[in-house]
């Protein structure tokens, strides 16, 4: 089966179902072997930054040589197998479906008033302290979440997958898995870190800018603000301590008509990033299917988009 239909049954797949809970997920695995590796080379390696650039490469070189041999191996018994298992392990790097999943359940606390239940779901979606926030503090939490994962989760996913195949988006999956283990500007992880951020950030350059050009044309189809999407895209795109996650952010909040970053507290510190956007209406509960709706139509317009580039270049149609 050619890569093109093993993306888009993939894709169907992650829409319909969601990650595999009661299978093995390839992200698990490469978490847990980051954090063993981590032992490991704190205690060979005296320089913090070398032991993490060695963890890093090592996470990456295995996880694609393990999707590698595991498609040889595959294959080898029968081709409908390797096409199984490519499908498989293309399906588990894409995440658009329990992002709607997470965020829609974090809509559904706030309409129905209990926003202490909004804030132990918007919890498992985003990093910063939760107790503190107020329902509109909750859906901007929310908002930023679909905008930020539409990259992690779906384009960026996408790109890879295109480019090439399942060994290349795991080994895109275990730059971002590192990067949300060790990417922390904390005293354990700032020398430790600073290769599986740096990669991270090298990773979802190109896959980023793409989305945030893709979110104003997502907007026009949906009958929001696509001009709004590109001026503040083209404005505050840069507005953000991530060189990449303010690009989706700054055009989302453009189509939304309000504004993202501002006041934030971590473990207890205030973080008062740059803000993104014009605060037109404050960000309300109704502002997070709206999210929901650019991250399904920018991801289709990327798929199209990526596919479409791969054809052009390989020569044929689908």
């Amino acid at each position: 089966m050619r890569l093109e239909y093993q993306i888009l049954a993939a894709v169907v797949l992650d829409l319909l179902l969601g990650d595999p809970r009661r299978l093995p997920h390839p992200v698990k695995a490469m978490g847990t072997l980051a954090l063993k590796l981590e032992a490991s080379a704190r205690r060979m390696i005296g320089s913090p930054r070398v032991a993490g650039v060695s963890v890093a490469l090592s996470v990456i070189g295995l996880t694609a040589l393990a999707a590698w041999a595991l498609l040889i191996f595959a294959s080898a018994f029968h081709p409908l197998a390797g096409d199984v298992t490519s499908i498989f392990l293309l399906y588990t790097g894409l995440a658009a479906r329990d992002m709607i999943r997470h965020s829609t359940e974090v809509y559904g606390a706030l309409k129905s008033g209990s926003l202490a239940l909004a804030r132990q779901r918007v919890g498992m979606i985003c990093g910063r302290d939760t107790d503190r926030l107020d329902e509109s503090g909750v859906a901007k939490a929310t908002v930023e979440s679909v905008a930020e994962n539409m990259v992690d989760g779906v384009t960026a996913p996408l790109f890879f997958a295109v480019l090439g195949g399942p060994v290349a988006l795991m080994a895109y999956k275990a730059v971002s898995t590192l990067d949300s283990t060790f990417g922390y500007k904390n005293e354990r992880y700032m020398a430790f870190g600073w290769a599986s951020a740096r990669l991270d950030d090298l990773a979802n350059f190109i896959p980023s800018r793409i989305t945030g050009m893709l979110v104003p044309l997502a907007a026009m189809i949906l009958g929001r603000s696509w001009l709004r999407a590109v001026w503040v895209f083209c404005r505050d795109r840069k507005n953000h301590p991530s060189p990449n996650s303010g690009q989706a952010e700054a055009a989302v909040a453009g189509a939304l008509g309000v504004q993202l970053g501002g006041l934030s507290y971590y473990g207890g510190q205030p973080s008062n990033k740059p803000t993104l956007g014009d605060p037109l209406s404050p960000v309300a509960a109704s502002h997070i299917p709206q999210a929901n709706a650019l991250l399904l139509v920018t991801s289709g317009l990327a798929l199209a988009l990526f596919l479409g580039m791969r054809l052009a270049v390989m020569g044929g149609g689908l």
